[in-house]
C-alpha cells in the first residue's frame, strides 16, 4: 500500500461550472430604468442575437439603447451601423429611403429640438435571429421648440407627446421602420395651430383615380368576428378592433374593455371610462363614413399571470365626408399608419395607446395640391 507523503496535502476535486441560466430578457412590465440598461451592457447575451453588437444583452436592450445613443448622446453616426443602406421609413406622410435620407431627417429633428428625451415607456416585441426581430418601441417625448424647421421659426416653449415606431431588424440593422406620433399635440403646445398649417402647405400628388374604401363586399353587411378569449391575445385584440372600426359594433367598448379603462389618443388626449372612448371613436367614423381599419402586424408579450401587452400596426383609409373635428368636409381620401397597444389583465383591456399623425391627416384633407414652387 502506498504511503502519501508527509506534508502532501490531499487532492481536493473542484466542481465543474454550473451552466449558469441567462437572465431574462428584460420586459418593461418590470419598469427598468434606464441606468438599468446601461449597467447591463456588455454583460452577455440574455438570447441568441448573431451579428448584433457586443455591448447589447438583447433586443429591448437594443432598440432602447441605440434610440438613445442616437438621438440623446448625439451619437447620429450610428445611423450608419444601425441601419441598412436601403433602409425604408414609412410614415403618414410618405416614405424615406435609404440612410442617408435616416441621417437627415434626424439632423433636422436635432436642430429644431437638441434637448430632446426620448423616454421608453415600452418594448412589445417577437421574432429571433434567424428571421429577424420586429420591436414595437413606445416613446414619450419631451422637449423644446428651440430650432428651426418645417414649421417655422422656434417658439421657444416646451412640448410633450407620445410616439411609437415599429422596426424590423437584422443582424444589428433595422431595415425597415413604421413611424407614428401624436403631431397635434406637440404643436399646439408650441402655440401653432395645425389646421392653419396645414391649409398653408402644399402636397405633391399626382393625379389618380381610386376606387372604393375596403370594409365589406357590395351591399352586404360586413363580418362580424367571434372574439377569442383573451388568452389568445392577438386574436382577442384583432377581434376586437375589427368588429369596434370595421363592422361599427361600438358596444365592444362595454363588452371587452374594464370599467376603468385609460386610453391614450392623438391630440394629447387622455380618456378615462367607456363613454369618453365611445365617443372619440363614434366622432371618428362620422367624420369618415367609409373609414377601415386593416390590421398589418401584430406581437405580444407577457403572460396570463402578469398580463398581455400587444402591439398592432395597422392602416385607415376613408373619405372626408363628415362633420368633425377636421374641418368641413372635403370629400378627399385619407391613408394613415398608426399603432396600436393593449395591456390585457383580467380578460379585459385596461389601458390602450392609440398614435396616429392628426397633422398628416390635416394636410390630406387641406394641403394644396400641386408640385412645391407653384403659383
Amino acid at each position: 500500500m502506498m504511503k502519501r507523503a508527509v506534508n502532501q496535502k490531499p487532492i481536493i476535486q473542484k466542481p465543474e461550472p454550473a451552466n449558469l441560466e441567462p437572465k431574462p430578457v428584460f420586459d418593461f412590465a418590470d419598469r427598468p430604468d434606464i441606468q438599468t440598461f446601461q449597467d447591463a451592457a456588455n454583460t452577455g447575451r440574455r438570447q441568441p442575437m448573431k451579428g448584433f453588437d457586443d455591448d447589447y444583452v438583447d433586443i429591448v436592450d437594443y432598440i432602447v439603447r441605440c434610440t438613445h445613443k442616437i438621438w440623446e448622446e448625439k451619437a447620429i453616426g450610428l445611423i450608419y451601423t444601425h441601419y441598412s443602406h436601403n433602409a425604408i421609413v414609412h410614415s403618414s406622410n410618405g416614405i424615406v429611403y435609404g440612410r442617408e435620407a435616416v441621417v437627415r431627417n434626424t439632423l433636422q429633428s436635432e436642430a429644431m429640438t437638441p434637448n430632446l428625451r426620448a423616454h421608453a415607456d415600452d418594448v412589445i416585441w417577437g421574432g429571433n435571429e434567424t428571421d429577424g426581430f420586429y420591436t414595437s418601441h413606445r416613446v414619450f417625448d419631451t422637449s423644446t421648440h428651440s430650432g428651426f424647421s418645417d414649421i417655422g421659426a422656434p417658439t421657444g416653449r416646451k412640448f410633450q407627446r407620445w410616439v411609437i415606431a415599429d422596426c424590423f431588424i437584422i443582424e444589428n440593422k433595422i431595415v425597415e421602420e413604421w413611424l407614428a406620433f401624436d403631431a397635434t399635440a406637440g404643436l399646439r403646445q408650441v402655440g401653432l395651430d395645425p389646421l392653419e398649417l396645414a391649409k398653408k402647405s402644399r402636397l405633391e400628388l399626382a393625379p389618380s383615380t381610386l376606387g372604393e374604401v375596403d370594409r365589406g363586399s357590395g351591399q352586404y353587411a360586413p363580418e362580424f368576428h367571434d372574439v377569442p378569449a383573451s388568452d389568445h391575445p392577438q386574436a382577442f385584440v384583432a377581434a376586437v378592433l375589427h368588429n369596434l372600426w370595421n363592422a361599427r359594433l361600438v358596444n365592444m367598448v362595454r363588452a371587452h374593455y374594464a370599467p376603468g379603462i385609460v386610453s391614450f389618443v392623438p391630440g394629447g388626449q387622455k380618456l378615462y371610462g367607456f363613454g369618453d372612448l365611445e365617443n372619440f371613436v363614434i366622432t371618428l367614423m362620422a367624420s369618415f363614413p367609409d373609414l377601415a381599419l386593416t390590421i398589418d402586424h401584430q406581437c405580444v408579450v407577457g403572460s396570463q399571470a402578469r398580463g398581455y401587452r400587444v402591439a398592432t400596426r395597422f392602416t385607415i383609409r376613408g373619405t372626408h365626408e363628415g362633420f368633425g373635428p377636421y374641418g368641413l368636409p372635403t370629400g378627399r381620401r385619407v391613408f394613415l399608419i398608426g399603432m396600436y397597444h393593449h395591456e390585457i389583465r383580467d380578460g379585459k383591456i385596461a389601458r390602450e395607446w392609440l398614435v396616429f399623425d392628426e397633422f398628416a391627416l390635416l394636410k390630406q384633407l387641406h394641403a394644396r395640391i400641386g408640385v412645391s414652387g407653384g403659383g
